[in-house]
């Protein structure tokens, strides 16, 4: 069974060795991006888990013996799913991982940009000491947080809101019309929520239905005492809508974790505005959340290469099909890096 990482930024893959070692699986480590890198790092691989890389038809079909494709994180939109489905290609993903870890990040964020905690922090190292800079601050309780998205990590956002005195709402395109709770959170429209709440936390995947599902007209709807926090995906906001908004001074302010170009280039728009929060697409991560998700995204790919059910899968639906590969290849002894 050869298993192959096709790209990584992590600093260790003790967490992958505990389950692929033991299994006899050849765990090779490569780096690469492009089409042609891909295929040649992975030649005769029965599994590949990815980070960043694009995995498209075109891939697939250049790695005959690939049985198995496993993402590290939650989203799987750098992967043709639907190419892979058709080829009996499974596909994992850890949804449920770093739950704690996102929904710490999008309170931590949420705080810091009502707050004025980063603009105040610059303030005193240039030498000014007073809160001019971030005047008029409020407190909490009292103030309405807007959730989209209220699946696990929506979920628990939600509560650790409701804990710091916030009035929590929330939408979901998944919630039944006219129910008046979700989840366990108040449910309302995505107008109603956008024009009430001061505080707007993204949540959800991104699909062809999320995508720039805040844009021009969404940020018009948001009050001018808004703040709009993206933990999810980069591209469930129009970036361009929202440095416009920012510039207008539609919204407050913004706490972005997520982005549509990553790394994010040096001059990007959002940088000129002291009422903007940034960070590196971190918001995942906790000593915890690291361990857990490295370890069952090669779980699952090992699980499935030994033809058995993952626990978790994307496509479920190739599992007991014949597909192009009845079996793996066989274990080898080595493990390379």
């Amino acid at each position: 069974m050869k298993i192959v990482i096709t790209d990584s930024d992590h600093d260790s893959f003790a967490a992958e060795r505990a389950v692929t070692d033991p299994a006899g699986a050849d765990l090779v480590l490569t780096q690469g991006r492009t089409a042609d890198e891909l295929v040649a790092n992975a030649e005769g691989a029965d599994g590949i888990v990815v980070q960043y890389a694009q995995i498209t038809a075109e891939v697939m079909d250049r790695l005959p013996s690939l049985r198995a494709i496993g993402r590290y994180g939650v989203g799987v939109d750098s992967v043709d799913v639907d190419a892979a489905t058709a080829r009996g290609i499974a596909v994992c993903n850890v949804p449920d991982y770093g739950t704690e870890s996102v929904s710490d990040h999008a309170i931590a964020m949420a705080l810091t940009a009502a707050r004025g905690i980063a603009r105040l922090d610059r303030g005193i190292r240039a030498g000014a000491f007073d809160l001019v800079a971030v005047r008029p601050l409020f407190q909490t309780h009292g103030r309405v947080f807007g959730v989209i998205g209220m699946g696990l990590i929506g979920t628990a956002t939600a509560r650790k809101a409701a804990g710091l005195g916030y009035e929590v709402i929330g939408y979901d395109v998944a919630a039944p019309v006219g129910e008046p709770s979700y989840h366990g959170v108040t449910s309302v429209s995505l107008d109603e929520l956008l024009e009430r709440s001061q505080v707007v936390s993204m949540h959800t995947p991104l699909t062809q239905q999320t995508r720039g599902m805040i844009g021009a007209p969404e940020l018009a709807r948001m009050r001018s005492d808004a703040i709009l926090v993206n933990t999810s995906r980069g591209g469930v906001v129009d970036t361009a809508a929202l440095v416009d908004a920012l510039r207008d001074r539609t919204i407050l302010g913004a706490a972005i974790d997520v982005h549509d170009v990553e790394p994010v280039p040096v001059g990007h728009p959002l940088m000129e505005f002291d009422s903007v929060v940034l960070t590196p697409h971190l918001a995942w991560y906790s000593e915890e959340s690291y361990v857990e998700l490295k370890h069952r995204t090669v779980e699952n790919v090992v699980e499935v290469c030994a033809d058995r059910a993952p626990r978790n899968i994307v496509n479920p639906e190739v599992l007991g099909a014949p597909g192009r590969n009845a079996t793996c290849a066989p274990a080898t002894a080595t493990t390379g890096a």
